[in-house]
């Protein structure tokens, strides 16, 4: 995890309350990580970082285990989606890190798959980043990265914000490219698409040049509420699409990993 040359306190040492910051900030993003990830990403000594951690347990801001630490209390139930399906998440989110440049500016939306796509993005210069998810907008903005919280209500504790509000904020931006999930996804090319949430993210679509979407073999389901693969630009799934999907999305990028 190739993070520490991008600290923003990188000229100097850190004080105890600093380093604390970080390592909550990498947790809050990848919901769980061991002392040598995080000693690796503030090149701070094995010593040090188990002492910071000793500080944050005794504070009950995390729980200590197999030779790491989670964020626990309100953040727990996040958690659980973090770990859900992670290691699939993290490959769909490396892949999809992939088709973003040098001075882009893209939108993130707030779900899980999608945030992992932020430790991949930490090495892309000239980036912004607007995205409704209060946790990827301070971690990325640790590290130099230009970011827009679009703002709005909170409707899924402690990150995810969207009303009204997100919405009209979200029509002043333009983005090169657009990612995001959602809770479903069907192998006849169908994507879940309904609800207030569907607006923010309709709005991003018509004002993004390139729309991807990513889902993970757990939210395989038949949907009633829908968009077709077809209406996007580029599909990240890891498991098999219909051939004859294929040959109708003729405009439409689909990536199976």
């Amino acid at each position: 995890m190739k993070t520490s040359q991008h600290l923003s306190y990188q000229d100097r040492k850190l004080y105890q309350n600093e380093r604390i910051e970080l390592i909550t900030n990498i947790l809050k993003q990848r919901g769980y990580a061991t002392v040598k990830e995080l000693v690796q990403a503030l090149r701070y000594s094995n010593a040090t970082v188990n002492r910071d951690l000793n500080v944050m347990e005794k504070r009950g801001v995390i729980k200590r285990s197999y030779g790491g630490a989670e964020l626990v209390g309100v953040l727990e139930k996040l958690n659980i989606r973090y770990q859900k399906m992670k290691p699939e998440k993290m490959r769909l989110a490396k892949r999809a890190a992939q088709f973003v440049s040098d001075g882009d500016t893209i939108f993130i939306d707030a779900s899980t798959t999608a945030e992992y796509m932020a430790q991949y993005l930490l090495e892309k210069k000239d980036l912004t980043v607007i995205s409704n998810n209060m946790a990827l907008v301070s971690f990325l903005s640790e590290f130099s990265v230009n970011c827009v919280c679009l703002g709005g209500r909170v409707i899924e504790k402690p990150y995810m914000l969207c009303d009204e509000n997100t919405v009209l904020n979200a029509r002043r931006y333009h983005a090169d490219k657009m990612f995001f999930s959602t809770g479903g996804v069907s192998p006849s090319g169908s994507i879940a698409f309904g609800g207030d949430y569907c607006l923010l993210l309709q709005t991003m679509m018509d004002n993004s040049d390139k729309v991807f979407f990513m889902a993970d073999k757990d939210k395989i389901r038949e949907n009633h509420s829908i968009k077709r693969f077809e209406e996007l630009d580029c599909v990240i799934v890891d498991f098999p699409i219909d051939q004859a999907v294929k040959d109708r999305c003729t405009h439409t990028d689909i990536i199976e990993i």
